[in-house]
């Protein structure tokens, strides 16, 4: 089992940053990767970011990319996305996901465990 706490999420003014945190507790040896996926309303969970755990090899959304930052910190079991140059759009509730097995980096079905999200709201 391994569990996961979100933390930084909140309201932003489009252009701003925000930073989220994701501590990681109990089988974690075990990881392989960790990423965020957001969900808007109305719309399927999506890939944002990921993170090969031992590694540290990034994995990007298109749409995220250049602004987005997933780093780790293998030492204290946490994962980071810092979020710059935030729009409207990417207004979602985000969720950290771990994955114990290989498997494709970018699909939700790879991951095994998931926090219980934090709210990103981006104003115009």
């Amino acid at each position: 089992q391994v569990q996961l706490v979100e933390s930084g999420g909140g309201l932003v003014q489009a252009g701003g940053s925000l930073r989220l945190s994701c501590a990681a507790s109990g089988r974690t040896f075990s990881t392989y990767y960790m990423g965020w996926f957001r969900q808007a309303p109305g719309k399927e969970r999506e890939f944002v970011a990921a993170i090969t755990w031992r590694a540290g090899t990034t994995h990007y959304a298109d749409s995220v990319k250049g602004r987005f930052t997933i780093s780790r910190d293998y030492a204290q079991n946490r994962v980071y996305l810092q979020m710059n140059s935030l729009k409207p759009a990417d207004t979602a509730v985000y969720y950290c996901t771990a994955s114990l097995r290989l498997g494709s980096i970018r699909y939700a079905d790879t991951y095994d465990y998931w926090g219980q999200g934090t709210q990103v709201t981006v104003s115009s």
